[in-house]
């Protein structure tokens, strides 16, 4: 009764939530909700088992996507609260039916059970790692993996089209500034230990960069961060250092192995870790180009 009490205010929380955010007075208010919306959206991903999308949330739904709807809302106009009683009969008379179409779609499904776990078993001794999810992203669904790291580059590129954005302080605040000298450390840290434990538990390179990211906007904020300029050529060098990594081992599994992303036997640890290091760091700068990045105003 407990758990289906804790289940059952989670799910409240979470669609109440979403409605304020959705219908809020003020933008201001809509944001404060969606990254409230984001914090609870992690406790149920982790109450449901998923530790590395519970920890993906947190970093990205609730933290660095909170800062951009903030820099975002800084270049709005004041706005009146609008009177949008109308508006939300319509959305409850299009979303109420969608809901009752998808629960009766999804209720044959319930009684299916799937064979891919047993099948993602049998392969585990020959994927070098011993966690399933890092398996499935890394080896036996690499492209998935690498075609996102492509995704998340055509975003940073798609964003500097936007022009010039500037999103810091006008006085980073004492508290801000010394609490970052501690936070940024345990950040570090935090994110080296996810790398490190992706291949046996929940974490990985997504989750180790996000939170590296969350640590490089925070340095940022509280001035002790230099400007962050897509001009830096070793800045570059990291965007772009995980797709080409990524790219060069499919190609050489292509050319002296079995077939693009087929790692040797006894080579597919080393060549995890190798994609997964130098994933991170991409991560981590496109993250952090993408929150606190500054462009380059032309001349012309």
């Amino acid at each position: 009764m407990t758990e289906w009490l804790l289940d059952g205010a989670l799910g409240a929380l979470l669609l109440g939530l979403a409605i304020g955010a959705l219908h809020g007075r003020t933008l201001y208010v809509s944001v404060l909700l969606f990254i409230a919306f984001g914090l609870a959206l992690a406790l149920v991903w982790a109450r449901l088992g998923a530790a590395d999308l519970a920890l993906a949330e947190a970093a990205i739904g609730a933290g660095l996507t909170g800062v951009l709807l903030f820099a975002a809302l800084a270049n709005q106009p004041d706005e009146p609260p609008q009177g949008a009683r109308r508006h939300r009969l319509a959305a409850a008379a299009v979303v109420l039916p969608l809901l009752i179409m998808l629960v009766q779609g999804l209720a044959p499904l319930d009684p299916v059970r799937s064979g891919m776990p047993e099948v993602i078993a049998q392969a585990m001794p020959a994927s070098g790692v011993e966690y399933p999810v890092t398996a499935v992203l890394l080896n036996f669904r690499a492209w998935d993996t690498l075609l996102e790291l492509a995704v998340l580059l055509l975003a940073l590129l798609g964003a500097r089209q936007l022009g010039p954005r500037r999103l810091e302080l006008a006085e980073p605040w004492p508290l801000l500034r010394s609490w970052a000298r501690v936070l940024a450390p345990l950040l570090v840290l935090a994110a080296g230990y996810l790398l490190w434990r992706g291949a046996s538990s929940p974490g990985g390179a997504f989750q180790a960069g996000s939170l590296l990211a969350a640590g490089v906007v925070l340095l940022r904020l509280s001035g002790l961060l230099p400007v962050l300029r897509w001009s830096f050529l070793p800045l570059r060098v990291l965007v772009l250092g995980g797709l080409l990594v990524f790219v060069a081992v499919a190609l050489a599994t292509a050319w002296l192995g079995s077939g693009w992303l087929t790692y040797p036997d006894g080579a597919a640890k080393g060549l995890i870790l190798l994609i997964e290091a130098m994933a991170t760091l991409s991560i981590t700068a496109s993250l952090s180009l993408l929150v606190v990045g500054e462009h380059e105003e032309s001349d012309g």
